[in-house]
Parts: C-alpha cells; sequence; structure tokens
C-alpha cells in the first residue's frame, strides 16, 4: 500500500483495519483508490478521491456542493421511506475532524464515499432499457433537488454551458491558428458558423424568464449512472464535481447527444454515426416519467433544441481544442479532436433530420 494513501486514509472517521489500497480505474479526472477495510470478520469497502485541481480549482466550493447535495437527497429519500438510500445517493465520509473533505500538506483535497457494492457502469449504451434507465437516475436526481433551499449552489466552472461564448472561443482560436490547422478544419469551421443562430437560445430563453434555473449535473452521461448487477436498475448518480446552477435541459441535450446513438465519440465511419429513435423514445420516456411532474412547459417544449443545442457546443469545443493544438482533450492519434468534432456535427444532422418526429414523441408523453 502506498504510505501516502495509507496516511490519507487514516484521516477519515472508518472503523476497522486497513488491508489493501488498490488503484481504481474508474473516471478519467480524479485519483482513485479503492480501499478495503476488516470490519468485524467481514470486507468493508470504501473510494478515496484525490479532485483534480487542474479541471477544479475552487475544490472547497465543489465539495460544498457535493455535501449539500447528496444530504439534502438522502433527507428526502428518507422522508420518502426508501430503505437502500446508500445505494441510492453518495455518502460523504467524514474526517475525524468532521469535515467532508481533507486537505493534505500539499493542498490536495482528498474525499471518501463507502463503495456501492453490487453495481457497475456502462462506459455506453447498448439497449433502449439502459437508457431508460439512465434517464431515470438522471430525471430523480433533478427531481429530488428541486426544492433545495438556499442560499445558491457555487457556480465552481462559470460559463460552462454558456454557447455563445463557446463560439467566441472558437472564432478567436481560428483566428490565431496557432498550429496552422484552420485549412484543415475549413469545413468544419464553416459548419459552425452556419449554426452560430442556436448558440444563445436557451440562454435568451432563461434570461425572458422562460425556463428556470435548477440545479444540473452538467456531465449527464450513462457512464455515470451506477446500475444494479441483479435488475439492471439505474439507482445512483455519480461525478458529482460539475454539479451547479444551470438548466436541466442541458442534462437532458448530454443525454441525447451521448446515449442515442452507438457511434463511439470519436468514431471516424460516420456512416455510423447515426440517432436512433427507439434509444431516444427510451431516454425521453425515461427521464419524463421521473422529471415531468417538475418541469415547465416551456422546458418540455425545448428537450429536443437541447440535444441539437449541446451536440453542437461539443463538437465547437472539440474543434476549438483541434485548433489549439489538443491542449484539453487527451489525444490518441493525430487529429483526433476534428474527428470527435466530425461525430458531433454528423449526430447533430442526423438530429435536424428527426427533429420533428422527436418533437412528436415528446408532445405525446
Amino acid at each position: 500500500m502506498q504510505a501516502e494513501v495509507t496516511d490519507i486514509a487514516s484521516r477519515f472517521a472508518v472503523t476497522g483495519k486497513l488491508i489493501a489500497a488498490d488503484r481504481f480505474s474508474g473516471g478519467h479526472i480524479n485519483d482513485s483508490h479503492l480501499l478495503t477495510y476488516q470490519r468485524a470478520g467481514r470486507a468493508v469497502r470504501f473510494l478515496l478521491q484525490r479532485i483534480n485541481d487542474t479541471v477544479f480549482p475552487k475544490r472547497a466550493l465543489v465539495m460544498d456542493n457535493i455535501q449539500r447535495v447528496t444530504a439534502h437527497i438522502a433527507k428526502a429519500l428518507t422522508s420518502q421511506g426508501v430503505r437502500d438510500i446508500g445505494r441510492r445517493v453518495l455518502t460523504l465520509v467524514p474526517t475525524h475532524a468532521g469535515e467532508p473533505y481533507y486537505r493534505d500538506s500539499g493542498g490536495s483535497y482528498w474525499r471518501l464515499y463507502p463503495f456501492i457494492e453490487g453495481t457497475h457502469v456502462h462506459e455506453a449504451v447498448e439497449t433502449g432499457e439502459q437508457a431508460e434507465q439512465a434517464s431515470r437516475a438522471f430525471g430523480a436526481f433533478q427531481h429530488l433537488l428541486a426544492d433545495l433551499p438556499g442560499p445558491r449552489l457555487h457556480e465552481t466552472i462559470p460559463d460552462f454551458h454558456n454557447t455563445p461564448l463557446r463560439f467566441e472561443t472558437l472564432e478567436r482560436a481560428a483566428q490565431a491558428d496557432v498550429c496552422n490547422r484552420a485549412t484543415a478544419a475549413k469545413a468544419e469551421s464553416e459548419f459552425a458558423a452556419r449554426h452560430h443562430a442556436l448558440a444563445g437560445v436557451l440562454l435568451d430563453s432563461h434570461q425572458r424568464g422562460e425556463i428556470p434555473e435548477r440545479i444540473v449535473h452538467n456531465d449527464a452521461k450513462v457512464s455515470n449512472v451506477l446500475f444494479d448487477q441483479t435488475t439492471g436498475e439505474g439507482l445512483c448518480v455519480t461525478d458529482l464535481d460539475t454539479v451547479m446552477p444551470g438548466l436541466v435541459l442541458y442534462d437532458f441535450g448530454d443525454m441525447v447527444r451521448s446515449m442515442t446513438t452507438a457511434a463511439a465519440e470519436d468514431e471516424t465511419d460516420l456512416s455510423k454515426v447515426e440517432l436512433q429513435m427507439p434509444l431516444f423514445e427510451a431516454l425521453a420516456r425515461g427521464y419524463l416519467q421521473v422529471a415531468g411532474e417538475f418541469l415547465t412547459p416551456a422546458e418540455r417544449g425545448q428537450l429536443v433544441f437541447a440535444g441539437k443545442l449541446i451536440t453542437l457546443e461539443q463538437g465547437v469545443r472539440f474543434l476549438t481544442d483541434f485548433l489549439n493544438g489538443d491542449t484539453y482533450y487527451r489525444t490518441q492519434r493525430p487529429g483526433h479532436n476534428l474527428d470527435r468534432c466530425r461525430t458531433q456535427f454528423k449526430l447533430l444532422e442526423s438530429l435536424e433530420r428527426h427533429e420533428a418526429l422527436m418533437n412528436r414523441f415528446v408532445e405525446s408523453l
């Protein structure tokens, strides 16, 4: 066991003897370790994480948000008579000082969660049932937080889904062209420019008071849901670092972007990148079954549009990073970010072709 991990683990209020500390491969941002304790003759596991200080510079605020959100969900589930609460919401283990995280001498922030046993993660949606269960989990997450009392959660990553600002960043990257890649991305830049009018639609609607601010996960993909290994139920939403104020449409839009096509996010054969209506129908059905009662008519009316917007926004982000020299997203091959951009833009074209059909389905629910 690493001496550092052993020392950090000792700072948390866990009973039992630490007998193993293994690297945990789940997740791509935070440094994670799976700890095993011997307690009363049985093994009990916990997930220890060091929060990435580059991606999340405001780590104390991130942890304050997580503490408030998880405590509120647990309280709501308790009031509903739910028995397996520890499997349906993440639980922060306090330090011996009663804090929700430990800050080491080097300034790193650490947190500890009980490991939720009997669950697994899907890296990509393969069936309609998986899409429906994932969307139900995110819908329930939003619903349970709809009445979270003030103060407002911290905006730990300002302008995270400010699509007009993403376009401004793209334009600056194209003008600077620091890596001489603008010519290679000419077609994609022109595609983005033709869709610029979509960028401000949701923000403008919010500013007019038509769409309310709510609490949003901001990374609503299937790999951030724990599924019960036996029943297949979507139990618990994870990776709460990006939870902050926003529009629920951002989460639904990201679900459409990431869960309605079988193609990989970096698929190079663009003929494979097509919306699969059965996946969208399962997604919309699951989400509205649990979130429908708190959504406003304006929010319901923009669900399909949100899928288009977030797909466009993600394509713009990949394109910007390609032009900047791949400084944000990790790449495995030359042109990787441009391939990712092309996949997003191809999916957007498919969403546009199916837009009327998708809207009719939502209206029928």
